[in-house]
C-alpha cells in the first residue's frame, strides 16, 4: 500500500508541475467572485430588468428576448452590459485581494443558428472583461454557463424548462463544443484566462433520465468532458504542444465520490483538471433530488422538506466546517466555485421568477431582514454572515485549492454580495501574501475548542446538587 500511495502521489506532483499556466494552481490559493447576472441574465441578481418588462412570462434571458419587442429587449441588454461591471468592478475586486474572476456567459453569445430568440453583443464585454482582469493582476475563468437546449432547465442556464434537453441532440452537443473550442483557440497563449469551465451544472430535471446526461458528460472517452478535455488542453487541430488553459468540469451535484469512483480525467493520462462543485445548504434537498437521493415530486420541490432551512446558525457553521471531509479525498484538484454567506432563500426571485421564499412560507423564519439592502440587517445578523463566510472560506482553503463565491453585486440581496460584504463588514480585505492570516485557517478547529471547552459549573450547582444529595439520603434513610 505505501508504494501504490508513494506513486499515486508522485504522479499527482508530476501533473502539478507540468501545466505553467498564468496562475501558479499548485502553490497558490484561488480566491474569487463571481461575475453573475452580468453576461448571463438572473432575475433575482437584477430583479429591475424583469420587473420593468410588466410581463409576468418573463422568467429567463429565453423569454427576455422572446416576449417582448426585440429592439426594447435589445436597449435594455446593450445599457445593463455596459454599466453592471465596470472596470471599477474589477479594480475592487483586485483592492480586496481576491485574484481570480470567474465570468459567466451563455452559448448565444456565439451561437443562435437554431433561430434562438436571444440578443448578442456579449462576446464586446468578454473581451473588455480580459483586458480590465489584465489591467488589475486577476486571472478569468471562462464558464460556459448555458447550453444549446439547456444542461439543467434552470433560469440561470438561460432558459428555463422541465425538460432540459442539450444531452439529447448530437447537434447540441456539438454546438456547445464549437464554442469551448473557439474559446481554447482565442486564449491558448493566454496569462490572464488561465481557464475555462466547459460547461455549468449539468442536471436532468426532476430524475429525468438521469443515465442519458451522465453518459455524454463522462462515460466514455467520445464524450463531452473528454472531447472538451482535448479541445482545451490541445487547441491546435493535428496536434501539436499542449496549452497552459486548465480545464474545469462540474461534479453536476453528485459529489466528489461518484467522480472519484468513476475515474473522471485521471493520472497519468490526464492533466490540469479541475472538478467545480457548488455548495448552497438552503438547496439540499432539490440537489438530492435532482437525482433521485431523495424522492421529490414537482410540487415538493417547490414545498420540500429544507432541511437545512430549519438549521440554526451554529448548526449552518458546523455543516459549513464538515465539508473538508468530503475535499480532502478527491484525486484532482477542486475549486468551490460557487457559494455564499446567505443561508436563506429569502431574495426574491432567487427561486425563480414569481415563486416565493419557502424560509418564509412555510414557516421557517421570517424573511424580513434577512435580505434586501444591509442597511436593515441588525449587528447579530451581520456577525453571522460574518463567521459563515468564514467557516466556508478557511475550510476551502484548507481542503480544497480555493474559492469563488457568488456573486459580486447584486441589485437588492446584499447577503449575497461580496461587494456588500466589504462595504457593510462582514467580509474583510485579504492580504496578498503567503502569511494571510485571513480567512483564519483555523476558525473552524478554533469552533471546535470553544465548543468542548464551555465553562464548567458554578459552585452554586455544585452546592444544591449536595444539598439535594443529603436531602434524599436523609429521607429516605
Amino acid at each position: 500500500m505505501g508504494l501504490i500511495a508513494l506513486y499515486t502521489v508522485l504522479l499527482f506532483a508530476f501533473t502539478l508541475f507540468a501545466v505553467t499556466s498564468g496562475f501558479n494552481y499548485d502553490q497558490d490559493t484561488i480566491r474569487g467572485v463571481n461575475l453573475g447576472g452580468w453576461l448571463v441574465l438572473e432575475p433575482w441578481i437584477t430583479p429591475s430588468l424583469f420587473d420593468n418588462t410588466g410581463n409576468s412570462n418573463i422568467v429567463d434571458e429565453y423569454t427576455f428576448c422572446l416576449n417582448q419587442p426585440i429592439q426594447n429587449a435589445t436597449d435594455a441588454l446593450w445599457k445593463h452590459w455596459d454599466r453592471w461591471i465596470t472596470e471599477e468592478d474589477f479594480k475592487e475586486i483586485a483592492e480586496a485581494g481576491l485574484n481570480h474572476v470567474r465570468l459567466p456567459i451563455g452559448y448565444w453569445a456565439f451561437d443562435t443558428s437554431a433561430d434562438e430568440p436571444y440578443v448578442m453583443g456579449q462576446v464586446v464585454y468578454l473581451e473588455k472583461a480580459v483586458a480590465w482582469a489584465g489591467n488589475h493582476g486577476l486571472k478569468v475563468i471562462i464558464d460556459l454557463h448555458g447550453v444549446p437546449g439547456s444542461q439543467n432547465g434552470f433560469d440561470n442556464s438561460g432558459q428555463k424548462t422541465s425538460d432540459p434537453s442539450w444531452y439529447r441532440s448530437q447537434l447540441n452537443v456539438d454546438r456547445a463544443r464549437a464554442i469551448i473550442q473557439r474559446l481554447a483557440n482565442t486564449y491558448k497563449d493566454s496569462t490572464v484566462v488561465t481557464a475555462i469551465s466547459v460547461m455549468n451544472e449539468p442536471a436532468p430535471q426532476n430524475t429525468r433520465d438521469p443515465d442519458g446526461m451522465l453518459a455524454v458528460t463522462r462515460q466514455n472517452p467520445l464524450e463531452y468532458w473528454y472531447d472538451t478535455y482535448q479541445d482545451v488542453r490541445h487547441p491546435t487541430k493535428g496536434g501539436g504542444s499542449q496549452s497552459n488553459t486548465m480545464l474545469v468540469v462540474s461534479d453536476a451535484f453528485k459529489g466528489l465520490g461518484y467522480w472519484k469512483d468513476s475515474n473522471l480525467l485521471t493520472l497519468p493520462d490526464y492533466e490540469g483538471v479541475i472538478v467545480d462543485i457548488h455548495r448552497y445548504q438552503m438547496f439540499e434537498d432539490e440537489v438530492s433530488a435532482i437525482w433521485g437521493e431523495i424522492s421529490l415530486n414537482d410540487e415538493q420541490i417547490v414545498t420540500c422538506r429544507c432541511q437545512a432551512l430549519r438549521r440554526t446558525n451554529d448548526q449552518h457553521l458546523d455543516f459549513a466546517c464538515s465539508q473538508g471531509a468530503e475535499l480532502r479525498n478527491s484525486t484532482l484538484w477542486v475549486v468551490v466555485g460557487e457559494w455564499t454567506p446567505a443561508a436563506t432563500d429569502c431574495a426574491k426571485y432567487l427561486n425563480s421568477r414569481n415563486v416565493d421564499s419557502r424560509y418564509s412560507d412555510q414557516g421557517y423564519g421570517d424573511c424580513a431582514r434577512l435580505t434586501g439592502s444591509a442597511l436593515l440587517f441588525d449587528e447579530g445578523y451581520k456577525a453571522f454572515l460574518a463567521r459563515h463566510w468564514e467557516a466556508q472560506a478557511s475550510t476551502f482553503e484548507q481542503y480544497a485549492k480555493g474559492w469563488i463565491q457568488w456573486t459580486w453585486k447584486t441589485e437588492i440581496a446584499d447577503e449575497w454580495s461580496y461587494k456588500a460584504g466589504l462595504k457593510y463588514g462582514w467580509i474583510k480585505r485579504i492580504e496578498r501574501s503567503a502569511n494571510s492570516s485571513y480567512p483564519n485557517p483555523q476558525f473552524c478547529a478554533n469552533r471546535v475548542r470553544a465548543t468542548s471547552s464551555a465553562p464548567g459549573r458554578s459552585p452554586l450547582y455544585y452546592a444544591a446538587l449536595i444539598f439535594l444529595v443529603i436531602f434524599v439520603f436523609c429521607t429516605f434513610l
